[in-house]
């Protein structure tokens, strides 16, 4: 019988078959990149805010603790976005003629809050609690990175589930004494690793049931 295919249809078929798997396999890798980009985590990016707050400002430069405006940080699941009364508490002596503070002191007389953008917001399917990682001895810095250096917040990590496992697969890598948990920029120990399994043990951390779906979609 006569040969239908010329032989060069052997190495045609080959390169196709391969180069398909190696531009699925690239449109696959764009696709991750192109998900945990600034675009679609809005990490990096600065909201806009009824007032240009600085962390940096207040935490760095004037030492304020992040408990004195996060007032539930350790009692409940939400840190607490501070009421205008906290800010007056300091502001109707200190800078209380800035026009940057207008919206600040409008809210106080009329009683109407401020609407902040928040910044770390994670989906509604996702469970999750500022109170219980206080307690557990994971620091604000953790999460939300350097503040004290950022002169307007924006969110550091991504929030993706991914994210959220590294820690809850290796909790000992970022647990801390909870004496330092407010502490921002604090030198690594040199025992950290060893430490931080000595406080897994010693704050009771289930590690297994930390990967259990429940924990966060409830």
């Amino acid at each position: 019988m006569a040969q239908i295919f010329h032989p060069s249809m052997n190495t045609l078929s080959k390169a196709t078959i391969f180069g398909g798997l190696f531009l699925v396999a690239s449109l696959a890798f764009a696709w991750d990149r192109f998900n945990r980009s600034a675009y679609m985590t809005d990490a990096d990016v600065v909201r806009d805010q009824p007032v240009p707050f600085s962390h940096e400002h207040h935490v760095r430069g004037l030492g304020i603790d992040c408990r004195y405006c996060h007032t539930t940080v350790e009692q409940s699941a939400f840190a607490g976005i501070p009421a205008t009364e906290i800010c007056m508490n300091c502001h109707s002596q200190i800078w209380k003629d800035s026009p940057m503070l207008q919206p600040v002191r409008d809210s106080y007389r009329s009683g109407k809050p401020l609407k902040w953008t928040r910044v770390h917001d994670v989906p509604d399917f996702v469970y999750f609690n500022h109170s219980i990682h206080v307690a557990k001895g994971i620091g604000c810095e953790s999460c939300h990175g350097r503040v004290d250096q950022m002169p307007l917040m924006r969110r550091t990590q991504t929030l993706q589930m991914g994210w959220c496992l590294e820690c809850h697969a290796r909790p000992q890598e970022f647990i801390r004494d909870r004496k330092d948990i407010y502490e921002f920029g604090k030198p690594a120990r040199t025992d950290a690793r060893e430490h931080g399994q000595e406080l897994v043990k010693e704050y009771g951390i289930d590690k297994k049931q930390l990967q259990d779906c429940w924990i966060c979609h409830r």
